[in-house]
């Protein structure tokens, strides 16, 4: 089957992807949702630049949405009707694992562009899949969290080592609640790695976020 991917940049749809892969489906596209003019990724804060990059190590286009959150569900269906026609896919995968308004969100607008919704990490434990994503030799580190975490795991690689550390911290390793966001850098998916320079730390009011750029 040929499938497409609502790509975050980050652990989860990447761990999905690789999950949907194994089962025989054919990647044709990855679809990412930027702000409105389209300089950084919603939550993850990647530029375009990084983006497209993880889609060359992908060897499949990407398509860059953008919307600002009250039109997000329009735009988002509006993307995935154009997917379904440019690249013949059938379905869409998408990285949640067990927060079911999100399950009903995306089989909603997936349904409303004529595609299936594919979850492969549904219902997982969330400290098992992040421990089998670094088996896996996927390769992410945080680019954005909440101030529980702060600034001092900015840039922290997601590692055996760093899950007590996340734990200790009192949030989710897995990150599924939103307590913080990564950027894979690796994958067995990937034809490179990808090549990447660490900026600044910024803090928000509500979240922290490094910047990316790629490595020259």
């Amino acid at each position: 089957m040929k499938i497409g991917c609502s790509w975050s940049g980050g652990k989860d749809s990447c761990f999905a992807l690789m999950k949907q892969i194994e089962q025989g489906d054919q990647l044709k596209v990855v679809m990412n949702v930027m702000d409105e003019k389209q300089e950084y990724s919603k939550s993850h804060g990647l530029t375009q630049e990084v983006l497209r990059a993880q889609a060359k190590a992908l060897q499949v286009p990407i398509q860059l949405a953008s919307a600002s959150w009250s039109t997000y569900e329009e735009n988002f269906v509006k993307n995935l009707k154009e997917l379904r026609t440019n690249h013949e896919i059938e379905g869409m995968v998408y990285g949640d694992i067990d927060i079911q308004k999100h399950l009903d969100w995306e089989e909603k607008v997936s349904a409303a562009a004529g595609l299936e919704a594919y979850l492969p990490l549904w219902q997982g434990d969330r400290r098992e899949l992040v421990e089998a994503m670094i088996d896996a030799g996927m390769k992410a580190i945080i680019v954005s969290c909440n101030h529980t975490l702060g600034l001092d795991f900015l840039g922290e690689e997601i590692t055996h080592d760093l899950i007590p550390k996340l734990e200790a911290a009192g949030v989710d390793v897995c990150g599924e609640n939103g307590e913080f966001h990564t950027l894979v850098v690796d994958c067995p998916l990937f034809e490179n790695p990808i090549q990447i320079e660490k900026g600044e730390k910024v803090k928000t009011d509500n979240y922290c976020f490094i910047e990316t750029k790629l490595a020259p």
